[in-house]
């Protein structure tokens, strides 16, 4: 039986992902800052490296999804302590264009990358388009404004339940290195995205086109963000939409 610990697995990306793990017969464990009676639980802080020693020992794979303030910083610890306690393999969730476009979250995410790669330990790297939840966030931010702004960009959401299950082949895999990319099913300009969270969400705000000026919005408007060739199955948008509806989210 493969063991794993899985960073940041109470997350959306984690809620996922352990499951699908578990299902599939991994012994998984789930890193926590916080000490907890729960039986799967292994305490230690990725941002001072403390305990992540003892919470490694007898782990066969990492699947790495925290992303904390600074990712950089505590992936150095998981990778220092990871080569230290034995680990085979190291997962770790990354985002399609982070080389390309210079936005400042970007940049962690790609430094983290590249601790990851340059580490001891045996790595698989899996970039994939923004999640559904970030996409339906950027609109439920504007629930106060009169109009809807729509971004002047394409989108290729994905669905994290997508995400998990490709996540948990990769665990249970050979270290694959930069694995392919994967994007959503759809590639949707921020209108089209606009008026389907409208549809939704209800009401008739009129949506507006925005543009900005700046390197990173015109590399999100050069489609570095995409993988239109490698399209996941999962629900599209708009069926997360409805499904987040009835479950009252």
């Amino acid at each position: 039986m493969t063991t794993i610990l899985v960073t940041g697995g109470t997350g959306r990306l984690g809620r996922d992902t352990v499951p699908v793990l578990r299902a599939r017969g991994a012994d998984v464990r789930v890193l926590s800052r916080q000490p907890s009676t729960a039986p799967d639980r292994r305490t230690g802080d990725l941002a001072t490296g403390a305990g992540l020693n003892a919470a490694l020992a007898g782990v066969d794979t990492v699947v790495h999804l925290a992303a904390g303030r600074d990712q950089p910083g505590e992936t150095r610890h998981l990778v220092d302590a990871a080569a230290g306690a034995g680990v085979a393999h190291l997962v770790f969730i990354s985002i399609i264009g982070i080389d390309e476009i210079p936005l400042a979250y970007y940049r962690e995410k790609l430094a983290a990358e590249r601790l990851i790669t340059a580490g001891e330990v045996a790595w698989t790297v899996f970039r994939t388009t923004q999640f559904h939840q970030l996409v339906a966030g950027l609109f439920a931010a504007q629930r106060w404004s009169p109009l809807l702004l729509a971004p002047a960009i394409s989108i290729q959401p994905i669905d994290t339940r997508a995400v998990g299950a490709h996540l948990a082949d990769l665990a249970l895999d050979r270290p694959q290195g930069r694995a392919p990319e994967l994007g959503g099913p759809e590639v949707l300009d921020g209108r089209r995205l606009a008026e389907l969270y409208r549809a939704n969400r209800g009401g008739h705000r009129p949506i507006v086109r925005l543009s900005m000026p700046g390197r990173t919005f015109a590399g999100y408007a050069a489609g570095h963000h995409l993988a239109p060739g490698s399209r996941a199955g999962g629900r599209t948008f708009e069926a997360f939409l409805a499904d987040e509806t009835v479950a009252g989210r």
